[in-house]
């Protein structure tokens, strides 16, 4: 079969047309940077990142494109999955700093009780250490200092205080259940301490503010045992009897009604076993 001139020429012309706009499309994503795109291109981008976990890449994105981009839904929305990114990057102060100006920013913007929620997340997520985050250990996680903790219960209490209907409402109230029975732990280990060291006005005052503060937790049985026993301690056999009742009543089954030198002090060669959670 004969292959003329013409059709020769188109063939290359064909090929030289393929050439041209191969080379036009990788010199143009060269050029199609952060810095050039346009801003629903560089929000994609930011958000094709953040899909992938590379959080790095997604954090710069969505920074550029709110320096680029100083207002607009697009501003808005980078702003929130910026402090995300920060958050699941393991920069809390950036992600809190973040989420603050935001919410600050934006009081009334739709999306504000996820706002809220983040920000109870990214100090919920900064209480413990690593063993605590693999092996949730509670134990170990109330004998930190408490301060990450109650700041986290106050947000997500805000979160169901302004958004009682909110999506993340719920969630926000089971967190605040494990906060508060983290928080009442710490005080019953404070108390305890105070106890064994025959302290006995503070350990009654720890006592005492966790029957008070933390009616619901289940620490607050251990909490009149230990004023029980403080008020033996203090020589006030009335008091310490009709806490002793109180305690009966409410907690039937607790172990110091059985045992009156509850709580016993953990051993030495438990205390020296990591992270047991005992002082």
């Amino acid at each position: 079969m004969r292959v003329t001139k013409l059709q020769t020429l188109k063939v290359l012309l064909v090929l030289a047309v393929a050439a041209s706009m191969s080379a036009c499309s990788m010199f143009g994503h060269k050029k199609d940077t952060i810095d050039t795109m346009p801003v629903d291109k560089l929000y994609a981008n930011a958000h094709n990142s953040l899909e992938h976990a590379d959080y790095a890449a997604s954090t710069k994105a969505y920074q550029r494109l709110i320096a680029r981009f100083p207002s607009g839904d697009y501003n808005e929305q980078a702003q929130l999955d910026l402090a995300y990114s920060q958050y699941k990057d393991n920069q809390p102060d950036d992600a809190y700093s973040t989420i603050n100006r935001f919410i600050k920013t934006y009081p009334t913007h739709k999306h504000v009780d996820y706002a809220y929620y983040l920000r109870g997340l990214i100090n919920f997520d900064r209480t413990g250490g690593f063993v605590e985050r693999v092996f949730q250990r509670t134990q170990s996680q109330s004998r930190r200092d408490q301060g990450y903790n109650l700041q986290a219960f106050d947000d997500f209490s805000e979160l169901t205080r302004r958004f009682p209907d909110s999506a993340y409402s719920a969630d926000a109230r089971q967190r605040m259940i494990y906060l508060r029975n983290v928080l009442a732990q710490f005080e019953v280990n404070v108390a305890e301490f105070y106890l064994r060291n025959k302290a006995f006005v503070a350990s009654a005052d720890r006592a005492q503010y966790v029957i008070e503060h933390y009616q619901q937790a289940p620490q607050t049985g251990d909490a009149l045992a230990i004023l029980t026993r403080s008020y033996i301690g203090l020589e006030q056999p009335k008091l310490a009897d009709q806490t002793r009742q109180v305690l009966a009543l409410n907690y039937p089954d607790h172990p110091y009604l059985t045992d009156a030198k509850w709580p016993h002090a953990p051993s030495i060669l438990r205390k020296m076993v990591p992270f047991s959670g005992h002082h």
